[in-house]
């Protein structure tokens, strides 16, 4: 791991940075998220079953997921500061889109060019973090981030609830572009900027194989619920995603060795904490993924929640963030990372556990759903802020939105991929039998996490 610079580059204008990064994060959280308590909503009013309520879902991740690799390139040769404020102005206007769309397709497009901008905020959000603060400092700085861009994917669901059930499903789109309003005059505030190249390069093929790969095997695993496994359409899809996401490492190899600018700078993971963490994040993420679309639609096309009583429903994991990961982030900056990563996935893992208890009463609520995502809430807080510093501290400076990108693009990508298998596990539709196999993988992938963080995280306690 290379030193960190005795100053920080933006270290005037930290305090704008800090609330630049919350916004811009929380803004894409919400989005990732609110559109959950939604789902029934805009299936009664534009048709299509549980396929179109993946691929509403999904198109936005698909895009974030593959391009945010191509962000943190971007970050960190065009400067953080003006991406952060392109992704802001595209993300704005796709959601105006999403509002007005007439039909599910214009839906899905417009939500795949969210993603588009989304992916070009997040990387860049977090390494203005890393270049602003150092130290015990930077630490607390990813604790507050955490909670409230953490807490914005949860808190989605209570946002939409009352949105849809008092409104219409179409403001919650609306109501996602007010904080880019707010943002963008403070992000003209940041006198400086981060910038690591002279001129920019990006790796073309590689963010081709990487949209190829991730779209491919998210198409086919949708679309199997709707054609089945032997259709053209999923087989051709699967094969293509396959095939690109095999090609992706070589090609990567290939430029790396011609000095060329790699989507995805390989020799990030020589360091044994960029790999673990990464590995954890694809296990644990995956699991979140699956959870909070599962049961958002559990509570309210099996119990017959109201969107409003749903979102509320799902909100004790949003308070365990807000309660839990500034402190937690400040302990693991100075004790190290490594149990904390590894005792918040199994704290987890029971929570997903209890809510086997659940069954067709909706009462059951209060001793099966709600202690469990309180557990998962605490498991969650006691995790994110440790794993984000153990990624990101393992990498150079001037390559944190390279190391960013790719870390949010393995979170992104392990949580569209499992809510793609949702067809799969769910059994076509929402039901109990469902909901328990949903749990039963979630604590599975978990416990993974937690076993992997365990064995394979090494403590380095940032410097004070």
């Amino acid at each position: 791991m290379t030193a960190p610079a005795a100053t920080a580059p933006l270290r005037d204008d930290r305090r704008v940075v800090l609330v630049v990064a919350i916004l811009a994060s929380f803004v894409v959280g919400l989005d990732s998220s609110v559109v959950n308590v939604a789902l029934p909503a805009i299936r009664g009013e534009l048709g299509g079953g549980l396929v179109v309520q993946q691929w509403t879902v999904d198109a936005y991740l698909v895009t974030l997921g593959s391009l945010i690799l191509v962000a943190g390139s971007l970050s960190d040769l065009f400067g953080r500061v003006r991406i952060i404020r392109w992704g802001l102005v595209v993300f704005g206007v796709a959601s105006v889109v999403c509002a007005i769309a007439p039909t599910g397709e214009v839906l899905v497009v417009a939500r795949a060019f969210q993603g588009v901008g989304g992916a070009l905020v997040t990387p860049s959000a977090l390494a203005l973090i890393v270049a602003a603060f150092r130290g015990a400092a930077q630490a607390k700085a990813i604790g507050s981030w955490t909670a409230w861009s953490s807490a914005a994917s949860i808190l989605g669901p209570v946002v939409g609830g009352l949105i849809v059930d008092g409104i219409g499903w179409r403001w919650i789109f609306v109501v996602t572009a007010v904080p880019i309003a707010v943002t963008i005059p403070l992000v003209r505030r940041i006198s400086g900027d981060v910038r690591t190249g002279d001129r920019p390069r990006v790796d073309v093929v590689g963010a081709v194989l990487a949209v190829l790969g991730v779209g491919g095997v998210v198409l086919g695993l949708i679309e199997q619920e709707r054609l089945g496994w032997g259709a053209p359409v999923v087989v051709a899809a699967l094969v293509l995603g396959a095939a690109s996401l095999v090609a992706f490492v070589p090609w990567e190899l290939r430029v790396t060795r011609t000095a060329g600018s790699p989507l995805v700078p390989l020799e990030l993971f020589r360091a044994r904490n960029f790999t673990v963490g990464n590995l954890a994040t694809l296990s644990i993420y995956g699991a979140l993924g699956m959870v909070f679309f599962v049961v958002t639609l559990f509570l309210q096309e099996v119990w017959g929640f109201p969107a409003w009583v749903a979102g509320l429903a799902t909100l004790p994991p949003t308070l365990m963030l807000l309660a839990l990961s500034t402190t937690v982030g400040s302990f693991s900056g100075r004790y190290g990372p490594r149990w904390f990563m590894a005792a918040g996935p199994a704290v987890a893992a029971v929570g997903a556990l209890l809510m086997l208890l659940a069954g067709d009463d909706p009462a059951g609520y209060w001793w099966s759903v709600l202690p469990g995502l309180v557990l998962i809430g605490a498991g969650i807080a006691t995790m994110v802020t440790p794993l984000t510093s153990a990624v990101l501290g393992s990498v150079p400076q001037a390559e944190a939105g390279a190391g960013s990108a790719v870390n949010n693009a393995v979170a992104r990508i392990a949580g569209l991929v499992t809510v793609a298998l949702a067809g799969v596990v769910l059994g076509g539709g929402v039901s109990v039998d469902g909901l328990h196999r949903a749990m039963v993988v979630m604590a599975l992938l978990l416990a993974a996490g937690a076993v992997v963080s365990a064995v394979g995280i090494r403590n380095a306690p940032l410097r004070s």
